[in-house]
């Protein structure tokens, strides 16, 4: 999968426990729009239902970093907002409900084009970082409405799991853990491989480059392999040949 002009920040999760909202990756998501030249960010805030109270969360720390936020909610006609856009920024909330939107809106293969092939800015966080991948098949969402296809934007080519949570040896629950929720996913014949992202970790993609980011490891699962942990700072690339 050669992508050379893609320029994709995904974020496990836009809180994170000791920091405010989105300033662990205040450095990543600066040095991404600086290097572009950006001053206007295009939001996509369809992953929960406020949409005017979420796009208030997010300006303040844009606004503050010195960057315009403009909610696509706010635009008649999203298309156009996409074709239109400097960045893309799409938060989180409910993946189902965000994919639905975006394929009722035909905003998929805009969005799509715009950063495979016009190299624009992509963030995601949580939700948006499930949408940007191959499938939404390993989000940890309830599926509350139906999207009329799991296949997501596939800016990537394979799975992310966000928010991604260790077994704890010392808990009673019995329910599955995490990391089993995943390898059922993978018994499946077209399943593909995923990357646990605890919170607190990213992922930075540059073309054809891909580079574990933020403050915590990440979990790999290749398909019929044991998981592996890998450390902030690794080189990933080749999961992008997937």
């Amino acid at each position: 999968m050669m992508c050379t002009k893609r320029q994709i920040l995904l974020l496990s999760s836009s809180k994170v426990h000791g920091f405010e909202f989105l300033e662990y990756a205040a450095q990543d998501i600066n040095d991404l729009l600086n290097q572009n030249k950006v001053s206007s960010v295009l939001f996509i805030p369809y992953a929960l239902s406020n949409h005017d109270d979420y796009q208030s969360r997010v300006e303040k720390p844009f606004k503050h970093w010195g960057y315009k936020i403009i909610g696509i909610h706010t635009q008649e006609h999203p298309v156009h907002a996409v074709e239109q856009a400097e960045a893309i920024f799409v938060g989180g909330g409910n993946t189902f409900r965000l994919l639905k939107k975006l394929y009722d809106l035909n905003l998929v293969k805009a969005i799509r084009k715009r950063i495979l092939e016009d190299g624009i800015p992509y963030i995601g966080a949580s939700a948006g970082t499930n949408v940007a991948t191959r499938s939404i098949n390993t989000t940890n969402d309830m599926p509350i409405v139906y999207p009329p296809s799991f296949e997501a934007l596939k800016l990537i080519p394979f799975n992310i799991n966000p928010h991604y949570l260790d077994t704890d040896l010392d808990s009673k629950h019995k329910g599955e853990t995490r990391e089993e929720r995943i390898l059922q996913y993978q018994e499946e014949e077209d399943a593909s491989t995923v990357l646990g992202l605890r919170e607190g970790s990213s992922l930075y993609i540059q073309g054809n480059s891909a580079i574990l980011k933020g403050i915590h490891k990440a979990r790999l699962f290749v398909k019929s392999k044991q998981p592996i942990e890998i450390e902030v700072g690794t080189d990933v690339s080749y999961l992008l040949k997937e």
